[in-house]
């Protein structure tokens, strides 16, 4: 039982009133996914593989409670610092994992996967990310963290998915305006170019190793 389920708990209790027996639900969603998950392997093996990343990345979404919002706000509003660990870490990891990747294909001579991802840093990334941010916070959920507590049945997450599409939608037909304006004129940083790819990876980790410890220290004053 997590916070918020105990929290409801107290809540029902505190009124004389007991929690509905969701065994039903609960056995009724695992017949159905068992079944989708067949049918899909039956009919289309690209389906039923999403299918199952799917239900593997929800239901560690939902155990370890893991969101990007909660991550970079709990520091300064409650002082728990331990998603935000959790995401440097990941973090950490991911960039070992990449760097081994890009390097193998660059030392064979052949092209580097992901390079269209070394997005340019321009005036428009601060300020999508400030607003972003906001939007992240008053939602309270990131766009994982959004699908995992709608599958909790939070009402309050179906709004806020629903204007993340109107979003979506309205950022992608705006997309070519905003490049062509701001993002085109920014910069792309690819560390590996300027620092070789083991300075590159050195300067990364070194930039999230001191953001931990920086969170760490945060977390011992708040608490």
């Amino acid at each position: 039982m997590n916070i918020e389920e105990y929290e409801k708990y107290k809540k029902l209790k505190s009124k004389g009133l007991k929690p509905k027996n969701q065994l039903p639900c609960a056995a009724a969603i695992i017949a159905f996914s068992v079944f989708l998950s067949i049918y899909l392997g039956i009919i289309n093996f690209e389906s039923f593989k999403y299918w199952v990343i799917g239900l593997g990345f929800g239901f560690i979404l939902q155990k370890s409670r893991f969101c990007f919002t909660a991550a970079f706000r709990d520091p300064y509003l409650t002082g728990s610092t331990a998603l935000t660990k959790a995401a440097l870490l990941s973090f950490a990891i991911t960039s070992v994992g990449f760097t081994v990747i890009k390097y193998i294909y660059f030392n064979r001579g052949l092209p580097i996967p992901g390079m269209d991802y070394v997005a340019p840093i321009s005036f428009a990334t601060l300020i999508g990310a400030f607003i972003f941010g906001i939007g992240m916070v008053i939602s309270g959920g990131c766009a994982s963290g959004t699908f995992m507590r709608i599958g909790e049945g939070f009402q309050l997450q179906i709004v806020t998915l629903v204007f993340f599409v109107i979003g979506s939608f309205w950022a992608a037909h705006d997309y070519l305006w905003w490049e062509k304006i701001f993002i085109s004129k920014g910069f792309r940083v690819f560390l590996p170019d300027i620092f070789g790819w083991i300075g590159g990876l050195s300067v990364n980790l070194l930039i999230i190793l001191s953001l931990y410890f920086l969170v760490k220290r945060l977390g011992k004053s708040r608490n």
